[in-house]
């Protein structure tokens, strides 16, 4: 390529972690582009495979004043969660037992919101984001002033296993805080998933989701901005899923930049 086609791509690539204008060594690739590709590979296996530290998770987020109680799914540990998803979407029977009794136990009336911290794909995402996002929602949710279940750590868990846990901490609405499969450029990614009146059997079709929340993608505090937006909506209207869209943005560009949303 001439001097001219590897500055354009030099460029580019500033603008992307995507893989672009690599280079070449002969047919192909240079070896620093190779030893990096094994590199993101061996971190995004390592955060598929990285048990969670519920306890760790549990005392960061109890920091913020918000209680927590740990459950876990039906998978017996990670080889059957890789192996059985739908072990994975339902709880435990000493779970689901736990918080139903917690639920009764509480107050007669139920919840605005259940919160649900779970390992998913990437036990890295929730360790080094979970708390940051709780941090950046709480606020939201005070000047709302919705009833908070205790936040529910649950390892080796799926989406699906926050309706469960919605349903028996009787909420209104239910929000499963998930690290996401992990790509070759985002191993720390955590998706929000967004369900009211929680139960099981509710389709994928039937919950919001906001994805990609990390440093480098979307910042907690916009993550934060639009979850409160979507529940705002989702009270209000009754529903959450593909009737529900998400036009928070309207709102973003309405506004002056605010540091406060990630300087948006």
């Amino acid at each position: 390529m001439s001097t001219q086609t590897d500055t354009l791509w030099q460029r580019l690539a500033r603008l992307t972690p995507a893989r672009i204008g690599l280079g070449r060594a002969g047919a192909g690739l240079p070896t620093r582009e190779v030893l990096k590709f094994g590199l993101a590979h061996a971190q995004a296996r390592d955060a598929v495979h990285t048990p969670m530290d519920a306890a760790a998770i549990a005392g960061a987020i109890e920091a913020l004043g918000l209680p927590t109680v740990t459950v876990t799914s039906g998978a017996e540990d990670r080889a059957t969660y890789l192996r059985r998803p739908d072990y994975g979407r339902r709880l435990s029977p000493e779970s689901l037992k736990a918080l139903s009794d917690s639920a009764a136990d509480s107050a007669a009336e139920p919840v605005d919101l259940a919160i649900v911290v779970a390992d998913g794909l990437s036990a890295r995402a929730v360790h080094e984001g979970a708390a940051a996002l709780l941090a950046a929602f709480k606020p939201h949710a005070e000047a709302a002033g919705w009833r908070l279940a205790p936040v529910t750590i649950a390892t080796q868990a799926r989406v699906a296993l926050g309706d469960a846990a919605g349903a028996a901490l009787r909420a209104r609405a239910v929000v499963v805080v998930i690290g996401e499969r992990p790509g070759l450029s985002s191993p720390d990614s955590l998706g929000l998933y967004v369900t009211f009146d929680p139960k099981p059997g509710r389709s994928d079709a039937e919950r919001n989701c906001i994805s990609n929340v990390r440093p480098a993608g979307l910042s907690f505090e916009l993550a934060a901005f639009k979850l409160n937006w979507l529940l705002t909506q989702a009270f209000s209207r009754g529903l959450t899923g593909v009737n529900l869209k998400d036009e928070s943005d309207r709102l973003l560009e309405a506004a002056a930049p605010d540091p406060a949303i990630g300087g948006f």
